[in-house]
């Protein structure tokens, strides 16, 4: 389980982005973040992955204090985390990068099931290196590939996974989530706008302002926001209902 306790983050010479967050993610619950663009989403989930460090709170992953932990410790712990706008590796290989993800050597078979989970041909990238030869939404899945290759996974974060992605790996990366929900006992946590996304959270929370809005069960929250978002008054503007 994830607890983060009033949670504050300041960039240099900036505003306040964060302002006392208190969130917690359930142990094999699939929890999703929305809100409207800069409302500091995808600043508390580098905050979460360790990339940034908060300026006030504390964060525990089952039990354990990692406040002060860095991205490769909180990796470690069982912490993974794909970016909205992935690095790329020159002379690094997608199956070095599954086999690192994963934290061993992998088999053609789990290769190919793990790039499969977000329609990619094995054949046609296991042995080719992640770098500027690969088109942004390749990139993305590949990046997506390694979280789900993860075998120690306790928390999964993922910021944006639809960006960069067709239509019809989009339905594959719902399977993919789907399986891991039902499969692992671990947390994801999404940052997302995606309407099909947000309908299969277990918990969905909104942000705003660097606040938390609202939280609660899918069931509870998600209606509201798809009548505030007919009626002009939604919180996340068009991006829930609209699919863009």
């Amino acid at each position: 389980m994830l607890k983060l306790e009033s949670i504050a983050w300041r960039p240099q010479d900036g505003e306040e982005i964060l302002k006392g967050i208190n969130l917690t993610v359930a142990e094999g619950r699939l929890t999703v973040i929305t809100g409207p663009n800069g409302g500091g989403k995808t600043s508390l989930a580098k905050i979460i992955a360790g990339l940034q460090t908060p300026t006030a709170g504390k964060i525990w992953l089952d039990g354990q204090e990692i406040t002060d932990l860095d991205i490769t410790q909180r990796s470690r712990m069982g912490i993974g985390y794909a970016f909205q706008q992935p690095v790329r590796f020159k002379g690094l290989t997608v199956r070095s990068l599954l086999e690192i993800a994963a934290g061993g050597d992998l088999c053609n078979g789990e290769i190919c099931q793990l790039l499969g989970q977000v329609g990619l041909c094995t054949q046609d990238y296991i042995d080719r290196e992640v770098n500027a030869s690969l088109s942004g939404g390749e990139i993305k899945r590949i990046e997506i590939a390694t979280v789900l290759a993860k075998k120690n996974a306790r928390l999964l974060i993922f910021d944006e996974p639809e960006a960069g992605i067709d239509l019809w790996s989009f339905t594959g990366l719902i399977d993919a989530f789907e399986q891991l929900k039902a499969g692992r006992n671990c947390s994801l946590l999404i940052i997302s706008h995606q309407e099909r996304i947000l309908e299969i959270a277990d918990e969905i929370v909104v942000i705003a302002d660097g606040k938390v809005r609202t939280q609660g069960s899918r069931e509870e929250v998600l209606p509201a926001l798809l009548e505030n978002e007919k009626t002009g008054r939604c919180p996340l503007h068009k991006e829930v209902a609209c699919n863009e």
